[in-house]
C-alpha cells in the first residue's frame, strides 16, 4: 500500500527568545525507554548524566524525565503537549528534547509516518515558542533492524536540518563501537548499561548542547 502522508511546509508562528537575567529554563525530555535510561543500574541513563555536566551558573534551571518505554513517535505526537504543558508552568524559557525511533520500527510505522510525525512535533514546539534538539536512536545488535534504522536515521536528520534542529546521531558512532556493543551484549541487545549510556550522554554533551542552551 502507498503512504499518502505528505510533510508541510515548515512555518513556525513564533520565535523562541532566551528570557535575558532572569532565566527559569525547563527543560523537558520525551521518548522512549532509551530517554527514561531503562536498564541503567545506576538509574542515570543518558539524560541525568548530561545534566549532571551541564553547568548553569545565573540560570534556574530545571528538567524532567518524561521517557515512557514502548513508545512510538506517534504515542509521542498524542501526549508531548499536555505532559510538558504543566511542567512549564512557572518558566520563561522552554527546552524540549526528542528521543524516539526503535520502536516505530516494532509498531510497523511506515518512514514517511515517522518523519511526519517527527516533523510535526517540531513544528508544534516552534510554533509555540518552544526550542527543541533531537537525539536520534541508537544501533542494536541487530544487523537487520540496523539495516532500517539507518533509513529512519536519515531521515530523523533530514526533518531537523530542513528546520535547523540540532539532530544527535547516535547511530553510525556506535555502530562498531566495541564498547557500545559489549555493553549491549551483556543486556538485551537494545539497553546498554553504565557504560553505553555514558557513550550517548558523550555524544549529546558534544554536539552542541551546551550552546543549544546558550550557556557556553
Amino acid at each position: 500500500m502507498t503512504d499518502t502522508t505528505h510533510e508541510p511546509d515548515f512555518a513556525p508562528t513564533r520565535q523562541f527568545e532566551v528570557a535575558g537575567e532572569d532565566r527559569r529554563t525547563t527543560i523537558c525530555f520525551v521518548g522512549d525507554s532509551l530517554v527514561a535510561g531503562y536498564a541503567d543500574p545506576k538509574a542515570l541513563g543518558w539524560v541525568g548524566r548530561v545534566l549532571a555536566r551541564t553547568p548553569h551558573p545565573g540560570v534556574d534551571l530545571n528538567a524532567y524525565n518524561l521517557g515512557v518505554a514502548g513508545e512510538n513517535s506517534t504515542d509521542l505526537l498524542g501526549r508531548w503537549q499536555g505532559e510538558t504543558a504543566v511542567r512549564w508552568r512557572d518558566s520563561n524559557e522552554r527546552r524540549l528534547v526528542v528521543g524516539v525511533g526503535l520502536n516505530d520500527l516494532r509498531a510497523g510505522l511506515s518512514t514517511a509516518r515517522s518523519r511526519l510525525n517527527l516533523a510535526n512535533i517540531l513544528d508544534d514546539a516552534s510554533s509555540s515558542a518552544v526550542s527543541t534538539f533531537v537525539v536520534g536512536p541508537p544501533p542494536t545488535v541487530d544487523p537487520e533492524t540496523n539495516g532500517r534504522l539507518q533509513t529512519l536515521v536519515d531521515a530523523q536528520a533530514d526533518v531537523c536540518s530542513r528546520r535547523r534542529v540540532t539532530y544527535v546521531d547516535c547511530f553510525r558512532p556506535l555502530l562498531q563501537h566495541e564498547q557500545w556493543n559489549a555493553d549491549l551484549a551483556a543486556t538485551d541487545g537494545i539497553h546498554p548499561g553504565q557504560a553505553g549510556y555514558g557513550l550517548i550522554a558523550w555524544l549529546v554533551l558534544h554536539a552542541g548542547w551546551q550552546h543549544w542552551l546558550q550557556l557556553d
